[in-house]
């Protein structure tokens, strides 16, 4: 070994962020298993370089037989000869291995000898280039996954390298890679080689081989990071993003609420002549997206999750967080949509369960049987047009919900609100109110 090795080491270690102590330990191991392997080889010895001039030599080990045991790690003396299960021959036991803490406390009682061999200095130069090579392969590979584990979630864009029936090989920058598993891709998407695509980082996993990047294209979270990237009112935390609900590659409805007074949500999240949803269109291939505004009121939120369809009346039901959706005759077909699509991401936005009726079925059943008698107590004073009781919760300190319909009732004269509690479900409704100012929105949610 010469000092220019252990210049190199130092020169690697500042490069590779790798410490210089640990490469030059992880030599000494290495000349050792080098040295065991030479004909009449001791059979306890050590490895030491010298850090300034790069020298090393090799010291046998003269343990006295009533110490052997005492210095030995405690899985050395248990080590039996075990059956090579391809050729079935028995495998002699590994070398028994010293417990560094152990010998240091016996050091005293234990003699040296120099025992290097004459010709060890090319084994040792070469086996010193192997074992730099893998330990800054490996220090690579650590550092990559300190990097990467923390992102998960995070937007990235790569260069597709390969791509086959398994998975698509995605270059994020030199010498690190990602896999998009055909689980996590985009039906009907595909992905040619040299294509720049973006995606979302789903998990990272470290294994001996190095860390694994999987990257998904079908996570919502992909439609949050790209609305970020293009509106500077999500970046800017002035609108939120409160959901997503999404079959990729066809439709995704997203909630948005504004944290500041006289920021428009929807407005912000599609842009001038709807420049900034067109980018996240284009991005996602010509997925459909519905951006809805969030609003606490559950009748309303649900009214708005059905969009393009229009919305006549919402009855909700609190307790079972069930929701039953009339809707004029000729928007039924809309509220559904394609295989129930449109009523199935409305469910998953607002956590409701949705039951979308046309107004002729619901009159007809409501004819048949009704509905069940529901408590006036706690409950909106409005009458609809049904003659039935709006089923909203009133707002605290007021005796209606937070439709404006309703909360206009506050400010009639005193005596037709002192009317209101006392007419039963089959009174005629209150001035004001019309079917589509029941227990609902009074427009359509459309982005």
């Amino acid at each position: 070994m010469s000092k220019e090795i252990v210049e190199a080491v130092r020169g690697l270690a500042a490069e590779k962020n790798i410490s210089a102590e640990k490469l030059m330990e992880a030599l000494e191991d290495a000349l050792l298993s080098a040295y065991k392997k030479t004909p009449g080889a001791a059979r306890y010895a050590r490895v030491e370089i010298d850090r300034a001039s790069g020298d090393f030599i090799v010291w046998e080990l003269k343990i006295p037989p009533e110490l052997e045991e005492k210095v030995l790690l405690d899985s050395s003396l248990d080590a039996e000869p075990t059956v090579d299960p391809e050729t079935g021959e028995m495998r002699e036991p590994p070398e028994p291995e010293l417990d560094p803490e152990k010998l240091k406390e016996y050091e005293d009682q234990i003699d040296v000898e120099d025992v290097t061999p004459e010709d060890f200095g090319r084994i040792a130069a070469q086996t010193a280039k192997q074992v730099i090579l893998q330990r800054i392969r490996e220090a690579e590979r650590d550092m990559m996954f300190e990097e990467y584990r923390d992102r998960v979630g995070e937007l990235i864009t790569g260069i597709v390298q390969q791509s086959d029936s398994r998975y698509t090989l995605v270059a994020l920058r030199e010498r690190v890679e990602a896999l998009l598993p055909k689980s996590e891709q985009v039906d009907g998407e595909r992905y040619d080689h040299s294509q720049r695509i973006k995606a979302v980082i789903k998990d990272v996993s470290n294994s001996t081989k190095g860390p694994s990047i999987i990257v998904s294209r079908r996570d919502p979270e992909l439609i949050k990071q790209l609305f970020e990237l293009e509106v500077p009112e999500i970046a800017d935390g002035l609108v939120e993003i409160t959901g997503v609900a999404r079959e990729p590659g066809y439709r995704s409805k997203i909630a948005v609420v504004s944290h500041v007074d006289g920021v428009d949500p929807v407005g912000a999240c599609v842009g001038p002549r709807g420049s900034r949803v067109r980018m996240v269109v284009s991005e996602l291939r010509g997925e459909k997206i519905d951006i809805i505004p969030y609003n606490d009121e559950p009748a309303r939120f649900v009214a708005k999750a059905l969009s393009p369809a229009r919305v006549r009346e919402v009855l909700v039901d609190d307790a079972g967080k069930q929701a039953t959706v009339i809707v004029p005759d000729d928007q039924l077909s809309l509220a559904i949509g394609r295989e129930g699509q449109n009523a199935r991401l409305a469910a998953r936005l607002t956590g409701w369960r949705i039951d979308i009726r046309s107004e002729t079925e619901f009159a007809a059943e409501e004819a048949e049987r009704g509905y069940e008698q529901e408590e006036l107590q706690g409950r909106c004073a409005a009458i609809l047009s049904n003659g039935r009781r709006c089923p909203n919760a009133a707002l605290p300190g007021s005796r209606y919900c937070g439709l404006e319909a309703h909360q206009a009732l506050e400010h009639k004269d005193g005596e037709r609100q002192g009317e209101a509690p006392a007419q039963s479900e089959t009174t005629p409704p209150a001035d004001g109110i019309t079917p589509a100012e029941g227990a609902a929105s009074t427009e359509g949610a459309t982005p």
